[in-house]
């Protein structure tokens, strides 16, 4: 069923492709350059350093699991018309793999995490050999896919590099300040009180860069499977450490982290929902946390919020 469907969408794409020819958009008459991205970190990127002169499209919307999610007869459409697409790549969009490899022949089709040095990134033992794709919750890390972003605007559209490069500086030095952020937050965190806990181990980059020690109940991809094992072992991590919250996700179901804490309490130990943290999917638009540095913020400062007690805020 799954190559009927790549196969289907495919055909689509052909068929809108033919019917809206991509030349190049010409700026003088008031054409913007088209551009589709998966998810909303990568969209943001795309708004911040393209601005008026780009007209970007996300497909995934906000509260949606990137890892399972199969493009629309809508999203075949943006695809089919866009000048370029990016999407983060590292198997985070795994139902899309096959349609994307199959756009990049007629359409430059650009992955941000290709601009990062493979030594940098985390590869976890459980994830099939694969590279963690969570690479937004390192800021500097994510800074050098804003440098890939910039570099795929200039080079199809070379009459405003000005544009793009004076823009993505912009950007990166507010994302500087971000990293500064998080960081000064973090220090308000007794270094034995920095255990994360959430529902899928998303936040290693986030750990390894701030300091943190994290636990997930699922593996790196939302599309490991819980079991009441994994339950068990997790509430008792929890119980022995004397960790006092743990972060439910806007884009994964908390059902099983419910679960841990009922697992937790039956052991006599008084465990709580720290909050909501936004991990493969950005706020709705127009919030503060829809926005990639919002949506940072937001995190970091419900994590410190939770870890250390509101009198101590």
């Amino acid at each position: 069923m799954q190559r009927i469907y790549i196969s289907v969408c495919f055909i689509g794409i052909l068929v809108w492709s033919g019917c809206d020819p991509k030349g190049q958009p010409d700026a003088a008459t008031g054409d913007k350059l088209r551009v589709v991205a998966t998810i909303g970190m990568i969209t943001d990127i795309v708004k911040n350093v393209g601005g008026p002169r780009v007209e970007v499209t996300g497909i995934v919307e906000p509260g949606v699991d990137p890892h399972f999610y199969n493009p629309t007869p809508k999203d075949v459409q943006k695809l089919g018309s866009a000048h370029i697409i990016f999407y983060n790549g590292l198997h985070l969009e795994a139902k899309m793999v096959d349609i994307l490899a199959k756009m990049s022949v007629d359409t430059l089709t650009v992955a941000v995490t290709d601009a990062v040095d493979r030594s940098l990134l985390l590869k976890p033992r459980e994830y099939e050999g694969l590279y963690d794709p969570h690479l937004w919750f390192d800021v500097k890390l994510w800074m050098q896919a804003v440098g890939k972003v910039r570099d795929a605007l200039s080079e199809f559209d070379a009459d405003n590099t000005v544009l793009y490069r004076s823009n993505a500086e912009r950007y990166l030095t507010k994302l500087m300040e971000l990293d500064e952020y998080v960081k000064s937050r973090v220090e308000r965190v007794p270094s034995q009180q920095r255990v994360l806990v959430t529902a899928h181990d998303c936040f290693n980059y986030f750990g390894k860069a701030y300091g943190f020690e994290v636990r997930g109940l699922q593996g790196v991809s939302t599309a490991t499977e819980v079991g009441i094992a994994d339950v068990r072992e997790l509430a008792t991590f929890i119980a022995e450490r004397g960790i006092s919250a743990i972060f439910v996700e806007s884009s994964v179901s908390s059902r099983s982290l419910e679960a841990v804490k009922a697992a937790v309490k039956s052991k006599g130990f008084d465990l709580k929902i720290g909050g909501v943290l936004f991990t493969d999917a950005m706020g709705n638009e127009g919030t503060p946390e829809g926005t990639y540095i919002g949506m940072i913020r937001h995190n970091i400062d419900t994590i410190v919020h939770a870890l250390i007690g509101e009198s101590e805020l």
